[in-house]
């Protein structure tokens, strides 16, 4: 059985034992295994510290996307930062989604070994339970009553002197695992009251950012025709091209080009005067470009685990050329930065996939969406909404380039 199989099974079996503590369905709280089970079980601690901070830094981005959005003047503008602001609060439900499974987790993890325990000191409770029913069933005045029988009461009374006491201290642990068990309980339920609002509020941001995503779409009807063209460009670029790279390298051709032609100065007028007339030099059509430094809001286009690093050797060979994650089941994905977008659509073996050219000569490439919301040609601002991530095993992979090759995200964010 592989780690992560026998982490489903331990997170089914712990969130099993909660559900019967706490008087709920299993099926219930087992529903939450396959996420709380990505963590692997020596890391869990480590993945809610994770989860937390995620929650908190999405959390800090909405608040600030707010404000700019309020005293944003244009409206295209305030709508890019509105949408921004959704779906980093998006990203905070899910965030808070998963700190609350990873904490369930831990929690059967702690109910079974407590239930273990209490298990091993159950054949001596039982027959001490039944010592103690005997002598109930025989009080110390009705034997004090039977002939002969006060040298009896005597010994009687004095093994039960020496005997509470020793009960009371050899079941202390007994109590106090009791007493965890119930604290326990009560934890368990209060994270699954958090599991619920944050399920319940992830629904409401959703609603909010399709409807937003429906007004934006209405108001850009009148670009519709340039937005198709330059979509429909895009798409022959990717059937002609060979692979993804080719298909970057293509993209950074045509980017270029654009940025050339839109520095290129505009028509001079005829002066007035013949004799007006003056020579203008051409402007230097070097690149536009004046350092090479990255998007200074560059971050991670989605919360999870790293399945796969830069530079790391896969199953196939291959070397990775980006920062593969592993995020919960339909997370929400962002631009990794500021820029325009180059191409959004499906790519052979990549699934959906969505490139943004940045500033200065970077662009990045966000792989493994299922499903993407984004229009060729489109501005962006660092966090607008750019798709999903997969239902079942989502893995989602950005690459970073510099002037078309490949650099290690983390270095940058």
């Amino acid at each position: 059985m592989t780690c992560q199989g026998s982490l489903a099974v331990r997170v089914a079996l712990g969130c099993a034992a909660i559900a019967v503590l706490i008087g709920l369905p299993a099926a219930l709280v087992a529903q939450r295994d396959l996420a709380a089970a990505a963590a692997d079980p020596r890391n869990s601690r480590t993945e809610l510290a994770r989860a937390k901070r995620a929650a908190d830094e999405a959390g800090q981005r909405a608040l600030q996307l707010a404000e700019e959005a309020e005293t944003a003047t244009e409206a295209f503008a305030r709508t890019q930062a509105q949408a921004a602001a959704l779906a980093a609060r998006i990203q905070q439900a899910e965030a808070d989604i998963t700190e609350a499974e990873v904490r369930l987790a831990l929690i059967g993890d702690l109910q079974l070994e407590l239930n273990a325990r209490l298990a091993q000191r159950q054949q001596p409770l039982v027959r001490l339970s039944a010592a103690l029913q005997n002598m109930a069933r025989r009080p110390l005045a009705l034997s004090a009553l039977k002939p002969g029988s006060l040298k009896d009461t005597v010994y009687l009374r004095a093994v039960l002197a020496t005997t509470v006491p020793e009960i009371r201290e050899r079941t202390a642990d007994l109590r106090d695992d009791l007493d965890r068990s119930k604290a326990l309980a009560a934890e368990a339920k209060s994270t699954l009251a958090k599991l619920r609002d944050g399920e319940g509020l992830l629904n409401e941001k959703r609603r909010e950012l399709a409807a937003l995503e429906v007004r934006q779409r209405i108001a850009s009807r009148e670009a519709n025709s340039i937005a198709r063209r330059e979509q429909e460009r895009a798409l022959v670029l990717a059937e002609e091209a060979r692979d993804l790279d080719d298909l970057v390298g293509e993209l950074d051709r045509v980017g270029a080009l654009r940025r050339e032609l839109a520095a290129l100065p505009g028509p001079i007028l005829r002066p007035q005067q013949p004799g007006a007339a003056r020579v203008v030099k051409t402007a230097d059509r070097r690149s536009s470009r004046t350092s090479s430094s990255p998007p200074a809001d560059l971050r991670l286009p989605v919360e999870g685990r790293t399945l796969a690093g830069f530079g790391e050797t896969g199953d196939s060979g291959l070397r990775s050329r980006g920062l593969t994650l592993a995020p919960r089941g339909g997370a929400q994905v962002v631009a990794s930065a500021a820029g325009r977008v180059a191409f959004s659509g499906p790519y052979r073996g990549f699934g959906r996939i969505v490139i943004i050219e940045h500033a200065n000569g970077w662009t990045s490439v966000i792989t493994g969406l299922e499903r993407s919301n984004v229009a060729t040609g489109t501005e962006l601002v660092a966090g607008s909404p750019i798709g999903a991530a997969a239902s079942v095993n989502a893995a989602i992979t950005l690459e970073l380039r510099r002037d078309g090759k490949p650099v290690n995200p983390l270095e940058y964010i």
